[in-house]
This record gives C-alpha cells, sequence and structure tokens, in this order.
C-alpha cells in the first residue's frame, strides 16, 4: 500500500511500546516493536511520532515509573505548552491546518471523549480555523465531525489490539464512520482538496472522505 499511494511521510499516533515500555534509547523494544517491524521499502520515509502530557491519569499512576524531567513542574509546563501551540496557530499562514496527537478529543470506541483535551485543545482549534485533529489510542478507526466547525476528528489507532467491542452508542458531534477492527488511513492534499481514507488489513477502502476549499475561502466541505 506504501507504493501504490506513492506516500511522502509517515505519521505514527498510537503506542509503539507496550508492557513495561522502554528504559532508554537502546532498549532493544525499539528493535522488536519497531524497526524490524516496519521494514518495506516503501515505508523507510521521514516518520513522525507523538505523545501527549495533558492527561492527569499518568500523572497519579503509581504502577508504572515515568520520567518528567523537563516537564515539573507540570502546571507551569502545561502554561508554556498551550501558550506555544496557540502561537504557532496563529502565526500559520498554512492553507491546511492539522494537528496531531495520541489520545483523542472526540471518540466513541473504548476511551472515548479525553477531557482535558476537549477543556483545552477544542477552543485553540476552533478559533484558529484548523481542519483536521488525527489520533491514535482509541483501536480502531473512526471519522467524526464538529457540528459548529469545519473540523473533522480522526482516530487512526487499529494497528493492533482491535476488535474490542466496546463502543459508545451516541455522541455530541456527527459520527461519519466507526471500524472497530483493524487498518490505517492516508491523507492526500492539494491546495483545494484533502482527501482521507481508511482501510483495512486487506488494503480495501472502506471509508473516505473529502474537503474542498476555494481559492479566496479558508474553508468549505
Amino acid at each position: 500500500m506504501g507504493n501504490k499511494l506513492d506516500i511522502d511521510f509517515v505519521v505514527s499516533t498510537g503506542d509503539n511500546f507496550y508492557g513495561n515500555g522502554i528504559k532508554g534509547v537502546n532498549d532493544p523494544a525499539f528493535l522488536e516493536s519497531f524497526s524490524n517491524i516496519y521494514t518495506a521499502k516503501s515505508l523507510q520515509k521521514q516518520w513522525y511520532s507523538d505523545t501527549t502530557p495533558f492527561i492527569s491519569d499518568y500523572y497519579k499512576d503509581t504502577k508504572h515509573t515515568y520520567d518528567w524531567r523537563g516537564v515539573s513542574p507540570r502546571h507551569i509546563y502545561l502554561k508554556n505548552l498551550l501558550k506555544d501551540f496557540k502561537a504557532a496557530l496563529v502565526k500559520s499562514n498554512a492553507r491546511w491546518k492539522i494537528v496531531v496527537g495520541h489520545h483523542a478529543i472526540r471518540s466513541i470506541g473504548h476511551h472515548g471523549d479525553t477531557p482535558e483535551l476537549v477543556k483545552h485543545l477544542i477552543p485553540i482549534l476552533k478559533a484558529n480555523n484548523v481542519d483536521i485533529y488525527m489520533n491514535g489510542h482509541d483501536h480502531c478507526l473512526q471519522h467524526i465531525s464538529s457540528i459548529d466547525s469545519p473540523l473533522q476528528y480522526l482516530t487512526s489507532g487499529a494497528g493492533s489490539k482491535a476488535w474490542r467491542g466496546d463502543i459508545k452508542e451516541s455522541h455530541s458531534d456527527d459520527v461519519k464512520f466507526f471500524y472497530d477492527g483493524q487498518g490505517f488511513m492516508s491523507l492526500q492534499m492539494t491546495e483545494i482538496d484533502a482527501k482521507f481514507a481508511f482501510y483495512n488489513v486487506f488494503g480495501e477502502n472502506i471509508h473516505h472522505w473529502k474537503v474542498s476549499k476555494s481559492r479566496s475561502m479558508h474553508s468549505s466541505a
């Protein structure tokens, strides 16, 4: 599929290291769960990975040990992070604005909405005309459209541990698509069109959507 789609780069939105995580940059898990997995020639492109410091539960977790160097004290770190995030969006003159995070803002999957992101990020995303928020975390594929803005919430976390069968029945925004199985998504963009598609493990297109913009307007779907 990488060859067929002629990809330019890969965005990794999911967890790559389960169990006890990693102990350092030389941890063998990098080879076992990453380097030795994505070996196709078509995937030897630039990769981008993400995480989030917003989720309160990680800071309350007593079962695992985390390295908080550089992010403590947390309230100051988050304040500065949100300030920088907002400033970057305000400054940007990009025709398309896409934000990537690990946790879903909106989801009908196992984890559901993330309250911290709903509170902190949605106002900034909408105020700055962000077009797409992409995430992993929930082990499914889903597309949710904001009912009061052009913002599209896209979840692509179906690389493994799918088929949970845990689905919320309804949502305040418009659920366009949900798939509880394994798969991935692609995004192709031009100056006026953004086309995204979800695929199952057989490479079959199971949902697609297009957002278009005129040359003189910010957004029109």
